[in-house]
């Protein structure tokens, strides 16, 4: 993964030679360094145009349409093309751009940060310094790294950090869809999808979006779980790729619920190899603190070592290229949506539809008073409620009028872009892989968003526009049966091998010193007390997942 780093108002050469970077270009005031790291880079520039100079990660899936809107010669670098937009349409170019990437562009007016529309790459940002890694940042030569508290109190509601915030006190994370010049109060929007408009040809767009990210030459590797989401892009890639295409899923044993029969049918339907992954506790608990290490955006989901594990097994058989099928539940119609759907028959004393939508989460949001601390309680106690990251989309006021399209919104600029994004670009990237998501592509979600409500989840029909695109290449049993999903067994883990790992941990010295969470209530959390039986193991993995993470970023643990 490349990273890079951006410094305004400093000595650029001290700044970059502090950093243990290689400065690549330097203004007045203004650094931007390329930062060393042992792992396979992304052309990270710098690319020049004008008088301005840029670094950053970019991957444009329309740069053939670029070239001739631009006039540019073949082979220019991807970052150079979003460049010479930017230099020559200003911002409002940017929508002209289809593609993952993330910039940081110096020229005399100081420096503007740009963030793809949809967030698959991350850049971070604090007192004048920016960057696609939050590691990079730590390392900025006097930054005290210390845990964000109301970002903490978000991250146990959530399983993420939603919105601008960070676990790190001071840094910030740019939106999606925004830009910001460097130091400034606030960002400006560039992209926000809208509701209705011209009905478009969504099963042209799907095809587009899965051949565009397919590597012209190259075999591809597929996540495929069974579901009608990595089905669709398996069928898709197996269809039109001009080099071998390569399914990967995992599985917990034959006595978890999975779908794996249902992706060794979709393989052999799709006349593609299949490789199945079986992944047991002791993995987990070995893996686990180096695999959230890797996260910037750390996310409490048990998958994690699951998804390091597939990744690595692409990389080993060659490929350097992982499409996945995220995206279909937050763009298009899944199962979270119907349940907030019924919300909304409750009787009128019911919470706002906001205290809904986290309480949905069924993580520790409704318990959280009991296990922060007096200190953190009083250092929170003028924090604004958690509720503002989801209220934008969800009250009135919201840009979009149908409720369904509200929720999806929701699902889009918080899990799509604060969990299941950075989660997939930091773990492919570890392993040398680029993730790319066809269904989060950004004119696939404009044509979700214009078609109607009921196109989309039509009583228990969930995501129709997809299975409807996709019905002619997959077998009727995979495209209309409902969403199973897969039972991680997070659960036995904790009663198993990650046991001790959970209570070395959770009960430790550090825990207590932070000062953030008390011990009495994990105590009890760890015993299986305080929650239903399904939601206490979710709950412990949450804490734990923070911790691992506090200790690699904030203690400074290798």
């Amino acid at each position: 993964m490349a990273r890079w780093l951006a410094v305004q108002g400093a000595d650029p050469a001290g700044t970059a030679r502090a950093a243990g970077a290689d400065p690549v270009a330097e203004l007045p005031g203004i650094a931007l360094a390329l930062l060393r790291d042992e792992r396979p880079r992304r052309p990270a520039g710098p690319w020049r145009h004008g008088d301005l100079v840029a670094v950053g990660e970019a991957t444009l899936w329309n740069r053939r349409e670029l070239e001739a809107l631009l006039g540019a010669p073949p082979g220019e670098e991807d970052g150079a093309l979003l460049l010479a937009l930017l230099a020559t349409r200003g911002t409002a170019g940017l929508t002209h751009a289809h593609g993952a990437f993330a910039l940081a562009v110096a020229g005399p007016a100081g420096i503007q940060l740009i963030r793809d529309a949809i967030g698959e790459r991350t850049l971070f940002h604090s007192a004048g310094a920016a960057s696609s890694s939050l590691r990079a940042l730590r390392r900025l030569p006097g930054f005290a790294a210390r845990p964000d508290l109301d970002s903490v109190r978000a991250f146990l509601t959530f399983a993420y950090v939603p919105g601008e915030g960070t676990l790190l006190e001071g840094v910030q994370e740019l939106r999606p869809g925004t830009t910001l010049w460097l130091g400034a109060p606030a960002a400006e929007s560039w992209w926000e999808p809208a509701e209705g408009g011209a009905p478009s040809d969504f099963a042209a767009i799907l095809e587009q979006a899965v051949r565009e990210r397919l590597p012209a030459g190259r075999p591809v590797a597929v996540l495929l779980s069974g579901g009608i989401d990595s089905s669709a892009v398996t069928a898709l890639a197996a269809r039109d790729h001009d080099a071998p295409v390569r399914t990967y899923a995992i599985s917990f044993g034959d006595d978890a619920p999975s779908e794996r029969g249902y992706a060794e049918l979709v393989a052999a339907h799709c006349g593609v190899p299949h490789t199945a992954l079986v992944v047991d506790g002791a993995t987990v608990a070995a893996r686990l603190p180096a695999a959230m290490a890797l996260l910037d955006d750390p996310v409490g989901d048990p998958l994690t070592v699951p998804n390091v594990l597939l990744d690595e097994a692409a990389a080993a058989d060659g490929h350097d290229v992982l499409l996945n099928g995220e995206g279909g539940d937050p763009v298009l119609g899944g199962p979270k949506n119907l349940a907030m759907l019924i919300d909304e028959l409750l009787p009128d004393e019911r919470p706002s539809r906001s205290a809904s939508y986290l309480r949905s989460y069924r993580k520790l949001g409704d318990r959280l008073d009991s296990f922060l601390t007096d200190d953190a309680r009083a250092a929170l106690a003028g924090a604004p409620p958690l509720t503002r990251h989801v209220a934008p989309y969800l009250e009135d006021g919201a840009p979009m009028t149908d409720l369904l399209h509200r929720l999806l919104h929701a699902n889009l600029r918080t899990k799509g872009a604060h969990h299941i994004l950075p989660k997939v670009d930091r773990l492919t990237a570890a392993a040398g892989l680029e993730g790319r998501s066809p269904l989060f592509d950004r004119r696939l979600v404009e044509a979700a968003f214009a078609a109607p409500p009921q196109a989309k989840l039509d009583g228990h029909r969930e995501k129709g526009l997809l299975k409807d695109a996709v019905a002619a290449l997959l077998p009727a049993t995979v495209v209309e049966r409902p969403k199973s999903g897969m039972r991680v067994p997070v659960q036995d883990w904790l009663d198993g091998s990650l046991r001790e790992l959970a209570r070395d941990l959770l009960l430790g010295r550090r825990v207590r010193e932070r000062g953030i969470l008390r011990r009495e209530p994990i105590e009890a959390l760890l015993r299986g007390e305080g929650s239903l039986y399904p939601r206490h193991g979710q709950q412990v993995w949450l804490l734990l997942s923070l911790e691992l993470w506090l200790r690699a970023f904030v203690d400074g643990a290798p």
